[in-house]
């Protein structure tokens, strides 16, 4: 672990316009950019932090050495600050930018990414809520090299003890998803300029053993895929992540709950990195060249994961083969059927994989179901996933009969519910029987207090219900849709949207197998065309 402030480099310090440095204030933020050799991306990513809704105190580019021309760049975008040095490597060009920064706060972002025009807002937002932050961190999209999205990251929440989390896996996966409390960065020794990669993951690890970390589903950043990601280097990768897990044996040692964790770190780091390999020795072969190159990085996966190598290898093995079957007719198999397996969606074999979906939702935004909260036919959900945060869990039902019944009512026409009153409003797989979707998301917003929360899913792909509900069932909404949707009420700022599921995982769903008949792997795949339930997080705006 690094924990002396590394040595300042020699470099070159440039500023466009005015030289006089801001002095920092409360909520002050620093943009720290690093680049090498992508200027072509560059623009973008200085056009992302002048877009924001809050604006940073200052903007600082730090040039690793590059051979082509950032400054070039910069010229155009008025105060923005550029540092020079000799290649050192992408964590001490952080290092470089962290030196130089005076915000209180500070955001790195690579030269090939881009923020959404609320990031720094969304993440001074999640400081102001929770003042002991050490560094918080919000969502974020992969999009490819003109900027096309591709999907939603899977956003994974840290729980009550952080340090576990980060053991079990790098709960982030973006850096610039991050804002950072800048004397806490620097308290631990900022960023280990021995790492060739990984050194984001490096130092959560070493905050979350010193201070509290927060987090919000709120898209941040926009994660550019090209040719030239670092994180095509698998072995490299690897190798790297296993050296930063290293650092924290000693450590992880004093706690049973984080001697697991990490031992489940380590595991995990190695499948995925294999399976990355796998994907991009896929990609490189069709092309037909780097053979030998992919050959040498093959040996060297596994000569560092051998066991894992053989499990992963296997399964990636049968998926390549799977991917040339693609071309012939494909083999139906069990699927050769007019009848699915299961009509009660997949409850008579386990948990339906619509319920897989919901849950993931609500545990991603766990932290908003919390004080007087409303949930259509039953408070299970509630309770599962608000737990002590919630102080009252109402029920809402259209007919009389169920004893946790306390308010009745259509939320397309008459009910007994008051207006402003609702923390948060639990509603899963309910408004797509409503024939007047507007009229019961009218209701929906006047129910909630200001700033009160809207957690809604509802179908894309699915059978339809063959008992009580087949009658009433008048839907299934595409992502765009219910954006629209909520957006017409919500306003299209307080509004996101989120799709879970993949063509497997629909088909099986249509078929009415469960959860268990799937793997982990093949249930986190999320593919916006083909999804089976769309989610959307609606925020009531508060009137000033």
């Amino acid at each position: 672990m690094s924990d002396s402030y590394p040595p300042a480099p020699k470099s070159q310090d440039h500023t466009n316009g005015p030289t006089e440095r801001v002095q920092p204030a409360d909520a002050s933020v620093s943009v720290i950019i690093t680049t090498f050799n992508d200027s072509h991306y560059l623009g973008d990513a200085l056009n992302s932090v002048t877009a924001q809704s809050v604006k940073p105190q200052e903007v600082i580019i730090v040039d690793d050495g590059s051979s082509d021309d950032p400054s070039a760049v910069a010229a155009l975008y008025p105060g923005v600050r550029i540092i020079r040095q000799s290649n050192q490597g992408l964590a001490a060009a952080r290092n470089t930018g962290l030196r130089a920064a005076s915000g209180r706060y500070v955001l790195f972002l690579d030269a090939d990414d881009i923020l959404f025009s609320k990031a720094i807002e969304a993440n001074l937002q999640q400081f102001k809520a929770n003042p002991s932050a050490g560094f918080v961190y919000g969502a974020y999209r992969y999009v490819d090299e003109h900027l096309n999205v591709l999907h939603v990251a899977t956003f994974r929440p840290v729980g009550d003890d952080p340090y576990a989390d980060f053991l079990k896996e790098n709960c982030i996966g973006m850096h610039a998803a991050v804002l950072y409390r800048r004397q806490c960065l620097e308290a631990i020794g900022g960023f280990d300029a021995s790492l060739r990669a990984c050194e984001d993951y490096d130092v959560y690890l070493r905050m979350a053993q010193k201070y509290s970390i927060a987090c919000q589903p709120k898209l941040i950043a926009d994660y550019r895929r090209h040719d030239r990601n670092m994180s095509h280097n698998a072995p490299m990768m690897l190798a790297t992540a296993l050296k930063v897990l290293d650092k924290q044996k000693l450590y992880a040692s004093s706690n049973e709950k984080w001697r697991n964790a990490r031992r489940t770190g380590i595991l995990s780091i190695k499948q995925y990195y294999l399976l990355e390999h796998l994907r991009r020795v896929r990609s490189v072969l069709s092309r037909g060249h780097r053979r030998g190159e992919m050959a040498r990085q093959t040996l060297s996966m596994f000569s560092m994961a051998p066991g894992s190598f053989l499990t992963v290898g296997l399964r990636g093995g049968l998926r390549v083969a799977a991917k040339r079957r693609d071309k012939r007719t494909p083999r139906m198999g069990d699927l050769r059927r007019t009848i699915p397996f299961s009509k009660q969606f997949g409850y008579d074999r386990g948990k339906p994989l619509d319920r897989h979906y919901i849950e993931a939702f609500l545990m991603q935004n766990a932290s908003d179901i919390k004080g007087r909260v409303l949930e259509v036919g039953d408070s299970s959900y509630t309770l599962q996933f608000g737990g002590e945060r919630v102080a009252t869990a109402d029920v809402l039902n259209r007919f009389p009969g169920n004893p946790q019944t306390t308010f009745l009512g259509d939320l397309a026409g008459e009910s007994n519910l008051p207006s402003d009153t609702f923390d948060c409003v639990v509603l899963t797989q309910t408004l797509h029987l409503v024939y007047d979707m507007q009229a019961a998301v009218r209701t929906l917003l006047r129910v909630l207090r200001p700033g009160g929360v809207l957690l809604l899913t509802v179908p894309w792909i699915s059978p339809i219900d063959r008992g009580e509900w087949g009658d009433t069932w008048y839907w299934s909404l595409s992502p765009h849709a219910l954006g629209r949707l909520l957006s017409e009420h919500f306003g299209s700022d307080h509004v996101s949207i989120n799709h879970y599921g993949n063509v497997l995982s629909a088909t099986a769903f249509l078929y009415g197998l469960a959860e268990h008949e799937l793997t982990p792997q093949e249930l986190d795949v999320h593919d916006r065309h083909c999804p089976v339930i769309v989610a959307g997080r609606a925020i009531k705006g508060v009137v000033a």
